[in-house]
């Protein structure tokens, strides 16, 4: 049978960057097939030319087993391409049905096409089981079912080859499986998916056959089950990856963080925190485990001065922090010269300016400690500071002067979480920090996090991968519903009692 999509020799530069060097391999029709490779590895770069956002500077793309040239996203479609983005494309305050209709109105009558198109939309969801309402509004929906919103796009358009790129980085586990459910079904009715991910159980568990990649390079391709995830790893980054790193015995020293009492109602009355307490020490990981959307990123949110609790308070280092409501949008820079340092969930929403270059990216909400003679900054200093960051925390490229939005996700996020780092905080907010990392630098963030805690930094930490709560935590607290449901220490750590805390179906 001819693949459904053949790369043969693809080649693209941006200047003297190399995303993809002849890159050769194909995919089965009818198949899901996996696509790996650490961050930069030129992963999105291949799919965003299959997909006519980008054009090759050689080689040649055969679907079907004919040569195409692929000219626009708009091209892409016609052919029976999908692409489902890792961040939305989604207007929040329409509806499905509009957001399905944008781009193929059809002229200005359009009741019947909206008639007809939300009949359409029923049966798609019907038949796929995505259990979508097409008049519900996008900023209304849960995540997963933005997800599905987006899937249910690429159907209504006729894909039959359709590219995820990282679809479950910001899902719960229930959703990641009701997802592969329907992959499975896509596949069972002969349509082939592409898959981008870092999580390589969801390769083992989905897959029928995985390429890696490395540097712009295939360096890999095999057929799932007769692979491992460590094979995989090792394939991508070149190297064995160490599951137990090295950490200091848990000796925390005094209180940094003691936080009493916090509540937090929305506009409306409806609470979104209630009864927060706990105490972080010098030297220690506390992390909070739970599934989004119960209330960890709105404690993130005030304790690094974004949000004013409704009541409540919390002491620095024995005072108290002054949530101050005459200079609320000027708290974030107070918290930051206190000493916390803070890694937001959303890298792209709160973390960075994706038009500022890297260099710039670098110096955001410490640009005041930068300034030398007469208030203006050491431009210099600064050039000199970032390229030993970039190296340091190996940023690829290692360019100063890049579009940060250019950087793929887990550079973007080595870059954050470097500037936090290295203004020598007290006390380190970390939300989500290895979402849609690959495995090569999620070791380099926990290596760099352990470190921190072993100088005495003290650091809370907000994740839904429980692996990773169980690699870093000294203490955990798991939060439901806006409240904390159960504290336990890391010996006592259970799957199973703790998805039962993040259910709130039992106290401690």
């Amino acid at each position: 049978m001819q693949p459904a999509v053949e790369f043969r020799g693809i080649s693209k530069h941006f200047g003297a960057v190399k995303a993809n060097t002849d890159v050769s391999f194909a995919i089965a029709k009818g198949a899901i097939h996996g696509l790996v490779g650490e961050n930069g590895a030129g992963k999105s770069t291949l799919m965003s030319i299959l997909y006519g956002y980008y054009h090759a500077d050689g080689g040649e793309i055969l679907l079907d087993g004919q040569p195409r040239q692929i000219r626009s996203s708009q091209e892409a479609i016609r052919l029976g391409i999908g692409m489902v983005h890792q961040h939305f494309m989604l207007v929040e305050n329409m509806t499905v049905l509009d957001n399905v209709m944008l781009g193929t109105e059809g002229g200005f009558r359009l009741s019947s096409h909206r008639a007809a198109t939300e009949k359409k939309l029923r049966e798609i969801c019907a038949t796929y089981r995505l259990d979508v309402d097409p008049l519900a509004t996008i900023h209304d929906l849960s995540v997963g079912a933005q997800q599905r919103v987006e899937i249910l796009k690429q159907i209504y358009r006729s894909a039959n080859i359709l590219i995820l790129d990282e679809p479950t980085a910001v899902l719960t586990a229930q959703e990641t499986e009701s997802l592969f459910q329907i992959l499975r079904l896509f596949r069972e009715q002969g349509k082939t998916i592409i898959l981008i991910t870092h999580k390589l159980q969801e390769i083992m568990d989905i897959t029928d056959s995985v390429t890696v990649m490395r540097a712009g390079r295939v360096v890999g391709a095999v057929r799932t089950a007769q692979t491992t995830k460590e094979e995989l790893a090792n394939m991508m980054v070149g190297r064995p990856i160490e599951n137990n790193l090295p950490r200091a015995p848990y000796n925390p020293g005094k209180a940094v963080l003691d936080v009493r009492d916090l509540q937090l109602k929305d506009s409306t009355g409806v609470a979104l925190l209630e009864d927060i307490g706990f105490t972080l020490r010098a030297g220690e990981i506390v992390a909070i485990a739970g599934v989004s959307g119960n209330g960890q990123s709105e404690l993130m949110e005030i304790l690094s001065g974004m949000r004013l609790p409704t009541s409540g308070a919390a002491d620095f280092e024995g005072k108290p922090l002054p949530f101050d409501r005459s200079d609320a949008d000027g708290l974030p820079l107070v918290f930051r010269h206190l000493g916390i340092a803070h890694v937001p969930e959303d890298r792209l929403r709160d973390g960075v300016v994706k038009n500022f270059s890297v260099m710039q990216n670098t110096v955001l909400g410490y640009q005041d400690h930068l300034k030398g003679s007469f208030g203006l900054f050491d431009f210099g200093h600064i050039a000199e500071r970032c390229e030993s960051l970039l190296k340091e925390f190996d940023v690829r490229p290692p360019n100063p002067d890049l579009r940060i939005g250019l950087l793929s996700g887990g550079n973007q996020q080595k870059v954050v979480i470097a500037r936090e780092v290295l203004a020598k905080p007290k006390l380190m907010l970390v939300g989500q920090p290895t979402r849609g990392v690959d495995i090569g630098t999620i070791e380099a963030i926990h290596t760099q996090l352990l470190a921190l805690r072993d100088a005495g930094v003290a650091i809370l930490l907000v994740s839904v991968e429980l692996e990773e709560v169980r690699a870093l935590a000294d203490r955990i607290l798991v939060m439901c519903g806006g409240r904390i449901t159960g504290e336990l220490k890391i010996e006592e750590f259970d799957t199973t009692r703790i998805g039962l805390l993040m259910g709130g179906m039992q106290k401690s």
